[in-house]
């Protein structure tokens, strides 16, 4: 909610931040598009629109004006085996963005597309970590659900295809292959 707080936009009328809780998530919406592309999130230096709000929040204890609050979000939704959030940044009119946190999923029902996006966090967080992604970790991600090599070894191969990350030794043998994302 502070980060809502932080990078709304205030120069736009009729709308604020808006939070929805559903049974199964909480959507949160905020006026003005992402100030940054929404999968460079977790690794770009902070952007806010609103300094001055964020300096009096950090005085508050309530924020801490260094950029970490997506990096927050993503790594505990994999403490916690939870799907990734998702992104939603609408352009139109002065746009808005939606961020969704869902509950619990097993890994066996969550949408594909879920699935690849959370590979792609999961690589983004290794790489902020210092190590490249590989398929145990991504493995251990999920949790108590944990699938199988082979099924990771998919899930991998569709996160590559989609353009989203990148071996981090192409040479590297198949069996050791580590991921990176693919902007790094």
């Amino acid at each position: 909610m502070a980060n809502m707080l932080v990078h709304q936009d205030l120069t736009t009328s009729g709308n604020g931040p808006l939070v929805e809780v559903f049974d199964d998530r909480v959507e949160f919406t905020n006026p003005g598009a992402s100030l940054v592309e929404p999968l460079r999130l977790l690794d770009n230096p902070p952007r806010s629109r609103n300094q001055r709000l964020a300096s009096l929040m950090r005085r508050f204890g309530i924020c801490e004006e260094l950029g970490t609050g997506w990096d927050k979000v993503v790594m505990s939704c994999e403490e916690m085996f939870l799907p990734s959030p998702k992104v939603d940044d609408y352009e139109s009119g002065a746009g808005s963005m939606k961020v969704t946190l869902r509950a619990r999923v097993p890994f066996s029902s969550m949408l594909p597309s879920d699935r690849v996006m959370a590979a792609y966090w999961h690589a983004c967080v290794c790489y902020m970590e210092g190590a490249p992604m590989g398929n145990a970790s991504l493995r251990a991600r999920f949790g108590a659900d944990e699938p199988s090599a082979s099924t990771i070894s998919r899930l991998i191969r569709d996160t590559v295809d989609a353009g989203l990350i990148k071996p981090y030794d192409p040479n590297g043998g198949r069996k050791y292959m580590t991921y990176v994302p693919a902007w790094a």
